[in-house]
């Protein structure tokens, strides 16, 4: 419907004011002149663009671990590289001139920098950790209280679908009502569903005129249509007969209004009773309404209220294309309203919602709820997806904040409504913050972005879900927005991701992102074990105490690019562990991907056993072997502690499969659910890499290598099944013993 643009601001809001045209406005009649207040970003538009698409600022958080791994990784390659290039400086050049030259120091920290250089090229992205999801579940079913005279249904009808913006999609007329296309918000294509199922919505409409409509919006909370008769029929289907009979075709207006019924409930003076016949509005008959309601919105229906009102068109002073026009409707409606009938909406959450919720609560995520809902409403459907568990008497409100931020909380749940908003003192959102479950009923756009920003303030990881335009800015400011297939386009864009048919996949999404951020433990503790480890010791030893170097810097090359590379590639395939869902979201500040934990694991236990290890291997030659030349005698060493390398590394990607679960809970094979077939290939691949650079004799001539006696197979073999032995009776204890000493320090 055409609206009169006006030179004076009636609205605050830029959406709601008659003064401001938005790009695509209609120029109906009528001639003006405009002045540009906004152009590009700084328009509605333009902002609303902007929001949402403007990158995220800032890293990820997966993305901020990596950095910080890669930095401690060259932080620790140029340490060594310039303690070698002070020893040799000040000591060796000194002391012993032909021990290395230079251009051996520069083989040297090429060679030191070779273990570190696979780690360095690490690349993820994902948001893991601690997120509050919001939902607003939109299946909608009409309920009402049951009338006892026909014509109250007539008039509880007519109201419903007079006041009503939905409207029926013709190409699907013929099908059954339930399976009739409306286009509408959820909450008119509930109503208009109910009133077609009492009688034709279109004969009403054929007998009302619309001469003027307030659509609803999230400020005033109501629509109103002001009506007039076009077939006499029409008032015997909308109005009581007394009513009717004074009812002036001419000279008289129907005003209907539909919204909340605490916004709506003080502006009525009169009551259509249950015979059809209107009775005064006393305080007996409100506080009657008022228990219908409250009793309703804690079943979990949404309430609303229709009421009608007489005006005679002499009380308007414009006509309804004018700017006043609204401004008059709006007056008319404060006061005088006959309050029709109540319409409670059953707000269906999805059948699988109960389930996730408990599933993501038992990961230790905590769920907020945020709904335009009446708190009452919000609050049993909370109750009943699992979103709120504790009683109602142990439900606060926002009189429980105060300025004592240390207080102890009774209770972990929280409800609050729009209109109780914290104040902006940081304490306020700070303890409101430490609840563990929260509704926030009536909430507006504004405060739906709020939430997530003060939440992110207090360094955690938000998850937001959302399927409308105003959703956009709150789904494009959380750590991960989501978005529903059935959603706007806007929503869509705005989110990081889209359910497209069942809320099991937010449970997918969590698990598989906790298991990205342990697969990537795990692929960095295979790989500094013997990458930064065990190829770092034969280098340190050489220069620092002029042993030997038992491995040469193309086998540390073959180690980091052939035999390591391919295994680690593999536990990037690891399947969930078990416990993976029971677990806390990580503290993005205390729990990194790499700290002192994994350090331990890494160079304190599997990598000081795999060193140990080679370089006995490698210091007790075998009998029969050519002792007659000092570089072969170093190339058999180098070769030897190469397979030992190679094949202890095998049993080590065994025990780093899983962090706290045992091989048998987890085998690598023979369960499908659990195991990790990728694996056998690429031991396989380590193998015939070895055969080819250390069998093939113009290779051995190529790179000085040798060929390894069968029993430096067997050696190898023998310490990685202890190491394996070992982390699984590690593990056992962490197990069994949760809160031991070996838990504490376990990875």
């Amino acid at each position: 419907m055409p609206i009169a643009g006006t030179i004076d601001s009636t609205d605050d809001n830029y959406l709601e004011t008659h003064c401001i045209g938005m790009q695509g406005t209609h120029c109906m009649s009528g001639t003006g002149t405009g002045i540009v207040v906004a152009t590009g970003d700084q328009t509605v538009f333009g902002r609303m663009a902007k929001l949402t698409n403007q990158p995220s600022p800032g890293r990820t958080t997966l993305e901020k671990e990596i950095f910080r791994f890669i930095a401690l990784i060259v932080s620790l390659m140029l340490f060594w590289i310039i303690l070698f290039v002070i020893i040799w400086a000040t000591y060796l050049r000194k002391k012993y001139p032909s021990w290395i030259n230079v251009p051996l120091l520069i083989v040297d920290c090429v060679s030191v920098s070779i273990p570190f250089m696979p780690l360095i090229f690490l690349e993820n992205e994902m948001h893991v950790g601690e997120f509050s999801i919001g939902t607003n579940p939109r299946t909608l079913v009409p309920t009402l209280n049951e009338p006892t005279k026909l014509h109250q249904f007539d008039q509880l009808r007519a109201i419903a679908g007079l006041c009503n913006a939905g409207e029926f999609d013709v190409g699907t007329d013929h099908l059954p009502l339930n399976e009739r296309k409306i286009n509408g918000d959820a909450t008119d294509q509930a109503i208009l569903r109910f009133s077609e199922s009492l009688g034709s919505v279109s004969d009403l409409r054929r007998m009302w005129r619309k001469n003027f409509e307030l659509v609803f919006n999230s400020n005033n909370k109501f629509m109103i249509r002001v009506l007039a008769l076009a077939e006499q029929e029409g008032l015997d289907v909308t109005l009581p007969a007394q009513e009717a009979q004074h009812f002036d075709k001419d000279n008289d207006l129907l005003l209907t209004i539909k919204g909340a019924p605490e916004i709506l409930i003080d502006r009525c003076s009169s009551i259509t009773g249950d015979d059809g016949v209107t009775r005064l509005f006393d305080q007996h008959t409100r506080a009657t309404i008022e228990e219908i309601k409250d009793h309703w919105s804690s079943q979990g229906r949404r309430v609303i209220l229709l009421a009608r009102k007489i005006v005679p068109q002499s009380a308007f002073r414009s006509l309804p294309s004018s700017n006043e026009f609204e401004s008059e409707v709006t007056t008319l409606a404060t006061s005088g309203l006959n309050l029709v009938g109540l319409v409670g909406i059953i707000d269906q959450p999805r059948d699988e919602i109960p389930e996730v919720v408990g599933i993501l609560r038992g990961a230790g995520v905590r769920l907020f709820m945020v709904t335009g809902d009446f708190k009452r409403t919000a609050q049993a459907i909370a109750q009943e997806c699992g979103i709120i568990t504790n009683p109602p008497g142990r439900v606060h409100d926002i009189t429980a904040l105060s300025g004592n931020i240390q207080q102890n909380l009774e209770t972990s749940t929280g409800t609050l409504e729009s209109h109780q908003e914290p104040t902006r003192q940081s304490y306020s959102w700070h303890q409101l913050c430490r609840y563990d479950e929260i509704v926030f009923a009536r909430t507006t756009p504004e405060q739906k972005l709020r939430i997530v920003k003060e939440l992110q303030a207090r360094d955690h990881i938000v998850g937001m879900t959302g399927d409308g335009v105003n959703d956009a800015p709150s789904l494009k400011a959380a750590d991960i927005g989501i978005a529903l297939g059935s959603g706007s386009d806007i929503a869509i864009d705005a989110a990081d991701m889209v359910l497209l048919e069942s809320f099991f996949a937010i449970v997918e999404a969590l698990q598989y992102g906790r298991v990205v951020f342990d697969n990537l433990k795990k692929t960095i503790t295979y790989l500094l074990q013997a990458g930064s480890f065990s190829e770092f010791w034969p280098i340190l030893l050489n220069v620092a105490f002029g042993t030997p170097q038992v491995l040469s810097s193309f086998l540390m090359i073959v180690i980091c690019c052939f035999t390591d590379c391919v295994a680690a590639t593999t536990l990037s395939h690891e399947k969930p562990e078990a416990d993976v869902l029971q677990r806390p979201p990580r503290n993005t500040k205390k729990d990194k991907l790499v700290d002192w934990k994994l350090i331990l694991q890494a160079y304190g236990f599997l990598g000081m056993l795999e060193t140990v290890s080679s370089f006995a291997v490698a210091f007790c030659l075998p009998e029969g072997l050519s002792q007659d030349y000092v570089t072969q005698v170093k190339n058999e060493m180098s070769s030897i502690y190469f397979i030992n390398i190679v094949v202890m590394q095998w049993f080590s990607l065994m025990a780093v499969r899983t962090r706290r679960l045992s091989i048998f809970q987890q085998p690598p094979a023979f369960n499908k659910t659990r195991q990790n077939l990728y694996l056998f290939p690429a031991i396989l691949f380590a193998l015939v890499s070895a055969f080819f650079f250390l069998y093939i004799p113009p290779i051995q001539t190529a790179v000085d290598t040798t060929s390894v006696p069968v029993e430096c197979f067997f050696l190898p073999m023998t310490f990685g099944s202890g190491v394996l032995f070992i982390d699984e009776a590690r593990k056992w204890a962490v197990r069994t013993w949760p809160r031991g000493l070996l838990a504490k320090i376990a990875w």
